[in-house]
């Protein structure tokens, strides 16, 4: 016969846990003897290594005692119940292990592999990294919300950052960044990118520097992350107003600006 204590070292448990489990009704305990002492038999070492194993695979301590009086049929259903949990939660955690992997390679996180690669392009490019940052969190957005057209919308930015003009339009805004709100190099920048659009507009149609059709909540929600994410930009956005443009994400000649155009053609 074994002490409490035997009992607990052969099941590979604590005197704690064995106490705890009489308290719930899981083991049977047996009556004491003239000493005053519990003694337990092999077959309680039995019930208890099925105690134990039950508890370390998550099974709640209200379903094992129901387990441990459930006839072979009842236990094997149960038993392949609970594989299949395990199973899953095994898989998810799998998952969880690859996004965790993924945090150490930055952008990937959340952003699909060919944005990923038009970041490292502006990055290559010189782009200031403040500038970069605002891109990938609107392209975090779109991708979450739109990812059937990030390909479409992928291949234009593409296309884009191909003309020396545009690159040059990042670089004087990366230089306005440290500067006060009346840098003339944001008025300068202005004027170029309203004549910039302008003359895109004219020679491709009106949208073709606004192509996204976002809905506008979400076209306000990504002007705002980007206007926050970088300063110079909110007064570059009054600036262009005053030339014709409106919007960030979704830039738009003003009605006046169309009906100007409209009236005197170039």
């Amino acid at each position: 016969m074994l002490t409490i204590g035997e009992l607990a070292r052969y099941a590979g448990v604590t005197v704690r846990a064995v106490r705890h489990y009489h308290a719930k009704g899981l083991l049977a305990e047996p009556e004491r003897d003239q000493s005053g002492y519990r003694r337990y038999g092999a077959s309680a070492v039995i019930e208890l290594i099925k105690v134990r194993t039950l508890a370390e695979a998550g099974v709640p301590l209200a379903r094992v005692r129901e387990l441990m009086h459930a006839d072979k049929e009842q236990f094997a259903a149960a038993v392949a119940e609970i594989d299949r949990r395990l199973r899953a939660e095994i898989r998810q955690r799998q998952r969880h292990r690859e996004e965790i992997a993924r945090l150490a390679v930055g952008d990937q996180l959340a952003l699909p592999l060919e944005v990923v690669g038009y970041l490292d392009r502006l990055r290559a490019l010189g782009v200031d990294e403040r500038i970069i940052e605002a891109e990938r969190d609107g392209w975090i957005l779109l991708a979450a919300q739109s990812p059937q057209h990030v390909p479409t919308w992928m291949a234009r930015k593409r296309q884009q950052i191909t003309d020396p003009q545009l690159i040059n339009f990042y670089r004087i805004l990366s230089q306005a960044f440290d500067q006060t709100p009346d840098d003339p190099k944001l008025v300068e920048l202005a004027d170029e990118l309203a004549t910039y659009l302008t003359h895109l507009t004219d020679e491709h149609g009106e949208h073709y520097v606004n192509d996204t059709n976002l809905d506008p909540p979400l076209a306000k929600l990504m002007d705002t992350l980007a206007l926050d994410t970088v300063p110079p930009a909110r007064r570059l956005v009054a600036l262009l107003k005053q030339r014709g443009w409106t919007g960030w994400t979704e830039l738009e000649r003003t009605p006046t600006e169309r009906l100007d155009q409209t009236e005197h053609p170039a």
